[in-house]
């Protein structure tokens, strides 16, 4: 049987991840500000036709993690990497994902 005291608690999550039709997904909201970029110097790409996708701050749930910058291969001819960026939203800072683009020159 479930302890009385951890009931209120099962609700409450199983309210908080069940989908509700009709409102956006903002993400995780984070209460506390991203670190500062850690500066990092792009090795040399492992063949013609890469693009650097650099690190970022990631929220694990506890604290922020560095995730190392990356060389991936575009997924279309004059694809442009557009870098994720963390964004305030209300008291708190919500992660806004990296995208491609096509290129327009």
């Amino acid at each position: 049987m479930i302890p009385r005291a951890i009931l209120p608690l099962l609700c409450a999550a199983a309210l908080t991840l069940a989908p509700v039709p009709g409102f956006a997904r903002v993400g995780v909201v984070v209460g506390l500000a991203p670190p500062a970029p850690v500066v990092e110097v792009a090795p040399a790409p492992p063949a013609p036709g890469y693009v650097w996708q650099p690190g970022y701050w990631s929220w694990n749930g506890v604290q922020y993690v560095w995730v190392p910058g990356v060389y991936v291969v575009p997924p279309y001819a004059h694809a442009v990497w557009v870098p994720g960026s963390w964004v305030r939203h209300g008291g708190g800072w919500v992660w806004g994902p990296g995208h491609w683009r096509h290129w327009r020159g």
